[in-house]
């Protein structure tokens, strides 16, 4: 009989993951108090947006149960704090939810059951629990937002935090790691905890490279998009490096990271010079947008409207923690704004003035200019001609490259994006 695998705490981190376990044909359970939240799931109706969350959902109700009741975690095999970290807008962890959660967790779960932290913690956590408890266990959790069932689904490897990294692993926690086909590395727990941040490190690093070297093509001549496939052939860097320029670090993960380093420098007298600097330089690339729009429309005479397009801080979400979307709204007042995102409302206290537009193209309505905060895949099908016929002004930024620049200088629009120069109508 296979193991019975429970998840306490649905947030994002939890529903994702609990429905990829009974996907691998577990019988699982995911627990949180949160009744109406219960109520929801076991309907298929989950409060997230995930690309193929719902229909994994739907093909495995027979395994997978939903409950506000914590006793009935006492039957699992394997429990998971799949909590998700909230962090505040200088990337500082709450804890407290947590610590709740596992002291609720601890006393309902059998003696032989393994307790596994899959939240994200800093290095230290686990194993004060793991002192006094023997039960506790660490694993690093591999959640992106809009690939949260891709990568639940079919993990890369499993990064394991124990006492004793030498020791087998306990039976049925073993056997459900094997489920999965990938490599398990068993570490101490401070490794597994340090590890998570050495990944979103390498990540930042590309980011910050990718960013510092489009601006430059941006003034020298070059295009970032041509540059790209060469480093992605050399094999030190690899296809999947994080090349894409964007708008700063957002969605609140790899923020928190960054601030964890930084205090940790702080409190081991290490040098922590090149994280301040990358902190840096996400704020800067944040307002990239607004600078372009100071050039091009803002500081121009006569009442303007400018149309937003996307407000999730990446596509395929509907989270806008630290979303650069919403940071240029806050920075365009007093100017009236037209946004529209698939998946993300309007929230009028972000600015005075901004209304929700019904579509992609009614906020291109009469807009001096059009910002393309969000790539959202419906908008590269938009049309830059039909665009530029509902537009007052022919000013189209761009950051992601989501339409054909050429298809934008033929409709007539003055065009910009990251990591080439500007080009005028």
């Amino acid at each position: 009989m296979s193991a019975r695998i429970g998840f306490a705490g649905l947030t994002h981190l939890g529903i994702c993951s609990a429905t990829a376990t009974a996907a691998h044909g577990f019988q699982t359970v995911g627990y949180d108090a949160d009744v109406g939240l219960v109520a929801n799931l076991a309907a298929g109706e989950p409060p997230i947006l995930e690309p193929g969350l719902r229909e994994t959902m739907a093909a495995n109700t027979h395994l997978l149960r939903f409950t506000a009741d914590i006793s009935h975690l006492r039957d699992c095999d394997v429990i998971y704090l799949a909590l998700d970290v909230r962090t505040d807008d200088a990337g500082n962890s709450d804890l407290a939810p947590l610590r709740e959660l596992i002291g609720k967790v601890a006393g309902v779960a059998r003696p032989q059951a393994s307790i596994v932290i899959l939240s994200q913690v800093p290095p230290g956590f686990t194993r004060a629990y793991a002192a006094a408890d023997a039960r506790f266990i660490y694993q690093v959790e591999t959640l992106i937002f809009g690939r949260a069932m891709e990568r639940a689904l079919r993990p890369e490897r499993f990064i394991v935090g124990c006492a004793e990294p030498a020791a087998q692993l306990p039976a049925p926690y073993a056997a459900l790691l094997r489920a999965f086909g990938c490599p398990i590395l068993p570490m101490r727990f401070e490794s597994a905890e340090l590890a998570k941040i050495s990944i979103n490190m390498c990540l930042v690093a590309s980011v910050g490279v990718a960013n510092t070297m489009a601006e430059l093509c941006e003034g020298v001549g070059a295009d970032w998009s041509e540059i790209v496939p060469a480093l992605k052939l050399d094999a030190r860097i690899g296809p999947k490096a994080y090349l894409a320029p964007g708008l700063g670090i957002a969605g609140g993960n790899l923020e928190r990271d960054l601030s964890t380093v930084v205090r940790l420098s702080g409190e081991h007298g290490t040098d922590c010079g090149i994280v301040k600097a990358w902190i840096a330089n996400s704020t800067h690339r944040r307002d990239w947008a607004l600078r372009r729009l100071a050039e091009t429309v803002l500081e121009k005479p006569g009442e303007l409207v400018i149309g937003v397009l996307g407000l999730a801080y990446k596509e395929d979400t509907a989270s806008t923690k630290n979303s650069p979307s919403v940071a240029l709204i806050r920075n365009l007042r007093p100017v009236p704004l037209q946004a529209y995102d698939p998946a993300v409302k309007v929230d009028s206290a972000w600015h005075p003035q901004i209304s929700g537009a019904a579509s992609a193209l009614a906020a291109c309505d009469g807009a001096a200019a059009v910002v393309i905060m969000t790539p959202w895949r419906e908008f590269r099908d938009l049309d830059p001609a039909t665009m530029a016929r509902r537009m007052s002004g022919k000013v189209l930024i761009d950051p992601y490259r989501v339409l054909d620049p050429a298809a934008c200088r033929a409709a007539g629009l003055a065009y910009h994006t990251l990591g080439r120069p500007a080009e005028a109508a």
